[in-house]
């Protein structure tokens, strides 16, 4: 691999050419008449401060909300196609997503696992990765903060936070509709209403439906296994919201917000991949001996050869429920007196779902999951903010209790593959955790001078977190050595995290910025099925110092450009590791820790506004990652693998077209692209689960009365049928090997109303 700063140097004057023709990620907010205002005007509260984006001396990308309106974003998913340097991908097809920013991201499925990513709604952290998966509707912006988050945000993180900030109610009457249709027989719709109640309360009420008749899978094989033709991935999605806003007193503002969905919809299921030669089970074929997949030439265990060449088709048995009950109430009230501002944020969520994954994805139930969990969770915090001709102080403390509860039953119709010592039969597990984290925490900017800033802050975090469960089989085993197992144990940890940096503005427009912060991801427990009591052992936390530079530069309204470089000193990443028990010789996996890892990289976003009405951009994303050496069941891995989910050069980028049709009709040519290079999926770099480099393209066409506040648009995602590799389980000694793709076309009509 070439040097970073060579990487660098030979792609930063491609990212210029390709701005011209792609429009960046970065925020835009709608002005009048149709033309696109400055990013820079864009006012982010990343810092727990009101602040233009161009402003803030760090790497922050906001979507506005016609940004996320026009690019269809519904799910924390669809964000990775809009920012370079961020990694989105699901374990299972429709749920459990993972976040990975400047390739720092939470290498497990487990619900009990705390995100290496901060997710906040509203500024409520998200304590576990099962609450990702929701829809969005009717939301003000979104904020993507890149890098260690270990000063101002709730739940400590290593790779960076990502906030979704609901529209609120305003102090004039505001309607929104729209209704469309799209293939795989898809309708979604979606209501707001704000309602001026008196001079001093406001309501806003909103709504979102999504039904699709046909998923994006089709199975030979219907759920009791009989032949005929049956769609999966169907979805039955209700959303609502209700926020009332008071102002019962002058510098007094309250706003109070319930929230819920309902999902009564189907999983995705993954591509079956064999990985023995036909006509001799348990003998790799030779494909995968060279290290790659063909379903032409292996099979699994059973002799069963996957004969479709589409992701999208397979022979699949049984029912994929994905089922999700969610409700959760945000209070926050904050009261500002002179240069005083005191703010509470109360946040309470009940989460359940219920789902079934096919992991082997054969028409035998070899490794199926039906999984069953509910999370609950209650956070407080309580902040105040003080400026001077000085300073600008922002301290307080954070409190949080959540409890993830839940089992998963596997049935297995493999025992002779047991005997290869990796699998575990029919059994079941349950696990019950309940961590508490409380947080002081105070950030500070010091006015140096009229153009010289100094950023301090710090936070001390202390978090105990108690789990108890494991894994009882339902089938007596027929190995030695395989047994039940079970952990009743508890892990504290106390660690004091902040940053230090300088911001130097030496022209309006212009902005210098280096900090140096650290951040602090939890340690945990491993949830999954188990066979080994030692694949309970808790693993450590991970901590990374960031070393970052960067440039804000805006040349008028017509160019903006922000460059930054960073630098990560990584300890004790954690990740999935696969290893021999001494006492059974099987091969088991857990979540463990790498001793180290290092991270070098670059973020790169230009925008031009060439003429009014077209405004052309692109995000580039270089990154260059380094794991120490570690152990596995193949034996020791040297120094030098890349961390998962981490391409080497990412870039996104959008053009849009403004456009008088006729007098009172406006017209809009939208397109957009993600291009990321080729990643492997975990820490031993398996090539039969890495992914391909590839080429996203969607596109959007709109037509809108000026005055009236109609639209009509078409619109088209993955317009060339790009296929590439989300995520994958490599079970190839056991004859398997599953990969989940990204999804196929889709286009659609929509018609909206504004008043």
């Amino acid at each position: 691999m070439k040097p970073i700063g060579a990487r660098i140097a030979q792609t930063s004057s491609a990212a210029v050419a390709l701005a011209m023709v792609a429009a960046s990620p970065g925020a835009r907010a709608q002005a009048a008449g149709g033309e696109t205002a400055n990013e820079g005007d864009i006012v982010v509260t990343a810092m727990k401060r009101e602040e233009r984006l161009q402003d803030v001396g760090a790497t922050i990308q906001a979507l506005s909300a016609e940004s996320i309106r026009t690019a269809r974003i519904a799910e924390i998913k669809d964000l990775a196609a809009q920012l370079p340097n961020v990694d989105i991908k699901e374990t299972v097809p429709g749920a459990l997503p993972t976040v990975t920013i400047r390739g720092i991201g939470l290498d497990d499925f487990s619900t009990v696992s705390s995100p290496a990513a901060g997710i906040y709604i509203d500024e409520i952290p998200l304590a576990s990765p099962g609450l990702m998966s929701g829809n969005f509707f009717d939301l003000g912006r979104i904020e993507v903060l890149k890098g260690p988050q270990g000063t101002l945000y709730g739940r400590n993180t290593t790779a960076g936070a990502v906030n979704i900030v609901s529209a609120t109610p305003g102090d004039s009457f505001a309607a929104f509709a729209k209704a469309g249709y799209g293939n795989f027989d898809t309708f979604d719709a979606e209501a707001m209403l704000n309602i001026p109640l008196s001079d001093r309360a406001q309501l806003r009420l909103g709504g979102k439906t999504i039904q699709q008749g046909r998923g994006y899978w089709t199975s030979t094989l219907l759920a009791d296994g009989t032949p005929g033709r049956r769609d999966i991935g169907t979805r039955d999605i209700w959303l609502g919201r209700v926020q009332l806003a008071l102002q019962p007193a002058d510098g007094l503002d309250i706003l109070l917000k319930a929230e819920g969905e309902r999902s009564r919809s189907e999983m995705g299921v993954p591509q079956f991949n064999g990985t023995y030669g036909k006509g001799t089970p348990f003998v790799p074929c030779a494909p995968v001996l060279q290290g790659r997949l063909d379903n032409g030439s292996c099979v699994d265990a059973y002799g069963y050869q996957n004969t479709h060449d589409s992701p999208y088709q397979g022979d699949w048995t049984g029912r994929f429920p994905y089922h999700v009950d969610q409700f959760s109430l945000t209070g926050k009230i904050r009261y500002s007196a002179g240069a005083v501002d005191i703010t509470s944020i109360t946040g309470y969520i009940d989460f359940s779902r219920l789902y079934h994954i096919d992991v082997d994805a054969t028409p035998l139930q070899q490794f199926d999951y039906v999984e069953n969990e509910d999370v609950r969770q209650f956070t407080q915090e309580l902040r105040i903010g003080y400026r001077n001709d000085l300073v600008d102080v922002v301290g307080g403390a954070f409190y949080s209790w959540d409890r993830v509860l839940g089992d998963n039953s596997n049935h297995s119709d493999a025992w002779p593959l047991l005997f290869l010592g990796a699998a575990s039969g029919s059994g079941k597990t349950n696990y019950d955790q309940v961590t508490r984290s409380a947080a002081l925490y105070a950030d500070a900017t010091w006015h140096l001078a009229d153009k010289v800033d100094l950023i301090t802050g710090v936070r001390f975090t202390r978090e105990r977190r108690h789990y108890e469960g494991g894994t009882s089989f339902i089938t007596a085993s027929p190995l030695v050595g395989v047994d039940d197992t079970f952990i009743d144990d508890t892990i504290r940890d106390s660690n004091v995290t902040g940053r230090i940096g300088l911001n130097v503005r030496p022209r309006d427009g212009l902005l210098l910025f280096a900090s140096v912060s650290r951040g602090r991801k939890s340690g945990g427990f491993f949830s999954g099925f188990t066979n080994n009591a030692s694949q309970l052992l808790p693993y450590r936390p991970e901590t990374i110092t960031a070393y970052e530079v960067g440039v804000k530069s805006e040349f008028g309204r017509a160019v903006t450009l922000n460059i930054s470089g960073f630098y990560y000193d990584y300890k004790d990443p954690q990740t999935f590791v696969r290893f021999i028990d001494p006492a059974t010789g099987l091969s088991v996996q857990k979540v463990g820790n790498v001793d180290s890892a290092r991270v070098f990289g670059a973020d790169i976003d230009l925008i031009l506004r060439p003429i009014q009405g077209l405004s052309l951009s692109g995000g580039l994303g270089l990154l260059d990652t380094h794991l120490s050496s570690f152990a596995t069941a193949a034996g020791v891995i040297p120094a030098g693998n890349r961390l998962p989910n981490a391409p080497a050069t990412s870039f996104a980028g959008k053009a849009r077209y403004e456009f008088e049709l006729t007098p009172g009709l406006r017209a809009a040519i939208q397109g957009d692209t993600r291009y990321a290079s080729a990643a492997f999926k975990e820490a031993s770099n398996d090539p039969l689960i890495a992914s391909k480099s590839y080429w996203l393209f969607n596109a959007r066409l709109s037509v809108a009365g000026e005055k009236d506040g109609w639209e009509v648009a078409l619109w088209g995602r993955n317009l060339t049928r790009e296929r590439y590799v989300v995520s994958g389980v490599d079970l190839a000694s056991l004859g398997i090997v599953n990969r989940n793709y990204n999804a196929p076309r889709t286009y659609g009509v929509e018609l909206s109303f504004r008043y």
